[in-house]
């Protein structure tokens, strides 16, 4: 895979997706924690909040609120997995690299090492709908079991997002480890074993293994789970183990791998992403069953 990832990673952000960032109300980004752990979550702003001046820059106008599990994280040299999904077209464009030019509470850069871009597959169509913002802060429960209301969020969920890093990601000048990905799937795709374990299904993608490359040198990971109604959102961290081979029912369903997620602690906030979106359609990747 190393030559095919050369050919398509870059160090800078073509035109395109300069743009694309630029019109997006929401990016969902990856960090790690004071722990090491990666974390995703989002940040939310009026298009051209993220803004790119150069190619290898991209500037965000936008900060966590306190209860987030990394507003503490943000600060110049940390290293940063970022994601750009515009719902409504199913597009998705990748930028991982290091925070700059932090000022808190306003914003901060990211100083570009890699970026690409990924193929439609999964992405549930959202059309964003205008929604009042009420102001009040998030309500926050945190444990390491689900509980029921809990459950019933993740089985019904058709999309999550997952942070994942590498051993790399300690070096100084590394540009290698920390990365935040897009996960879809109809509901029950994500199936819920116990109140602390998770099984989900690794679909065909785009053969470049960021996220499993990762999983398989270092098992912490990050969950996000979005309610694009209610504004409630679900992180989750653990750790990840890799199921390579499946039966060939999964195989022919397009499951080419199972991954199991042993939960280490949660975050449930309740209103703690801004934005509405109706839903539209399935994925057309995705079969009747799929």
């Amino acid at each position: 895979m190393e030559p095919r990832g050369r050919a398509v990673i870059r160090d800078y952000m073509p035109e395109q997706h300069r743009a694309f960032f630029a019109a997006l109300p929401f990016m969902v980004v990856g960090m790690a924690d004071q722990n090491g752990h990666p974390w995703p979550t989002t940040l939310s702003g009026h298009p051209g909040f993220a803004n790119s001046t150069e190619p290898n820059l991209l500037s965000i106008k936008a900060w966590l609120d306190p209860g987030d599990p990394l507003y503490s994280c943000l600060r110049d040299g940390v290293p940063i997995g970022g994601l750009g999904i515009e719902l409504s077209t199913r597009r998705r464009n990748r930028v991982n690299g290091r925070i700059e030019d932090c000022v808190v509470g306003e914003g901060f850069s990211i100083r570009v090492q890699q970026s690409f871009g990924n193929c439609p597959k999964y992405i549930q169509a959202r059309n964003v709908q205008p929604r009042h913002c009420s102001g009040r802060a998030p309500e926050c429960r945190t444990d390491s079991r689900l509980d029921d209301s809990e459950v019933s969020f993740i089985t019904e969920a058709d999309t999550f997002f997952i942070a994942s890093r590498s051993t790399q990601l300690d070096q100084e000048e590394s540009s290698q480890g920390l990365d935040v990905s897009h996960r879809g799937g109809r509901p029950g795709f994500v199936r819920v074993d116990s109140k602390n374990q998770l099984c989900f299904p690794d679909y065909s993608g785009n053969l470049l293994f960021n996220t499993l490359g990762n999983l398989e040198v270092d098992a912490r990971a990050g969950l996000l789970f979005i309610d694009f109604q209610s504004g409630r959102t679900l992180h989750i961290i653990g750790r990840a183990r890799i199921r390579w081979d499946v039966p060939e029912t999964m195989r022919s369903a397009g499951i080419e791998r199972l991954i199991f997620f042993d939960i280490e602690r949660l975050m449930n906030r309740d209103h703690a992403f801004p934005h509405l979106f109706d839903f539209v359609s399935y994925s057309p990747h995705l079969g009747a069953d799929g």
